[in-house]
């Protein structure tokens, strides 16, 4: 027979899962109740907790995870002939348990900011799409507003992490005057534990949901550290879809008074439109590519060569790898589907162009 105890533990999991599930189903009061309820005390706890450790513990933390769910696995699989029949169901009850009970964990510690609406609605920020016609008069706006940053650039500091999560913090603490969705305290900004294997596989940086820390590869070149900071720290307050990310590390770095952050912010996201022009119109791409100044064309090519470094031809392959994993998740788009910051870039800023224009 099968042991009560853990039939009931199944059960009461099982059906824990189930109700956050439906609770996830309901936008309003995920917002009321989670994203500006709970969950900033819930962050900004975990981050009080982390910065006791001057490292990224939860590195730490899922390789452990990681490591006793395949040891639990390799055990049952070596023991399965041995085990009586209650067991060989047990153990798996034992290992769905653990599974459900890091996604009840994973959805209580920020997991359910999936849920809330959208922060361009919190913001007003508008959704109307753009003609090709307006995407290139975007395009032109970031490619003279990135140049002219570029010109008022002395020299571009050598970042530590502690100079990032403190002018990072202070950035955020200017928009906060404006938006309280911007409040950021109890800072945890990291360095990621190996930047070699992190810069291998083409990241970033990445937010550690159980243990409250924004992660940042500090390989990286100095250009795009306060930009990439400001996006890691928009998910620990919340916002988890990486498009939101970006909208609020864009609006954060960008409305700094470090040049350095207004430039990396422009920059950041004149790569995204310049994709898009590419996709949609090759011969305006062009035009704008060769609009670009000397300093601007150098990091490019800087930052591309950084990656070729690391990944070689296997970043052209995860792009590939990426994009059949957005159309599986029914974005048929593939990975044109993943330039939601562009529209909200044209909302922002289509005023200012139709004055220009």
């Amino acid at each position: 027979m099968i042991n009560h105890s853990i039939l009931k533990k199944t059960i009461i999991v099982v059906s824990t899962s189930i109700l956050i599930f439906i609770f996830g189903l309901f936008p309003a009061y995920v917002q009321k109740y989670y994203s500006t309820g709970i969950y900033p005390y819930i962050s900004s706890s975990l981050r009080f907790i982390s910065t006791i450790f001057p490292f990224a513990i939860g590195d730490i933390v899922y390789a452990l995870i990681i490591g006793f769910i395949l040891y639990k696995i390799i055990k049952f699989v070596k023991r399965r002939k041995d085990l009586v029949r209650a067991h060989r169901v047990i153990v798996p009850l034992q290992i769905l348990n653990f599974c459900l009970i890091l996604y009840i964990i994973f959805k209580l510690v920020w997991g359910l900011n999936y849920s809330r609406p959208s922060i361009s609605d919190e913001l007003g920020i508008g959704n109307e799409k753009y003609s090709v016609k307006e995407l290139v008069l975007l395009g032109d706006y970031f490619v003279n507003k990135t140049n002219n940053l570029k010109l008022k650039q002395t020299k571009v500091p050598t970042y530590s992490i502690s100079d990032l999560e403190t002018n990072s913090a202070k950035a955020y603490n200017l928009m906060e005057k404006q938006n309280s969705l911007f409040r950021y305290q109890n800072l945890c900004l990291k360095s990621v534990l190996n930047s070699w294997i992190i810069s291998k596989i083409g990241i970033e940086g990445y937010y550690a949901p159980l243990t409250g820390e924004a992660n940042m590869n500090m390989n990286l070149p100095d250009f795009v550290k306060p930009y990439v900071s400001c996006h890691e720290i928009a998910h620990q307050l919340g916002i988890a879809y990486e498009d939101e990310a970006n909208l609020l590390g864009y609006l954060t770095a960008s409305n700094s008074p470090d040049i350095n952050y207004q430039y990396s912010a422009n920059y950041e996201m004149l790569r995204y439109i310049l994709f898009e022009i590419r996709m949609k119109s090759p011969d305006d791409y062009k035009l704008l590519h060769d609009k670009l100044s000397a300093g601007v064309l150098a990091d490019f090519k800087a930052e591309k060569e950084f990656w070729r470094k690391y990944n070689g031809d296997m970043f052209g392959y995860m792009d590939a790898a990426f994009d059949s994993f957005l159309k599986l998740n029914n974005q048929k788009k593939g990975i044109n589907s993943y330039q939601d910051i562009v529209i909200w870039l044209w909302n922002i800023h289509r005023n200012e162009l139709k004055v220009e224009g």
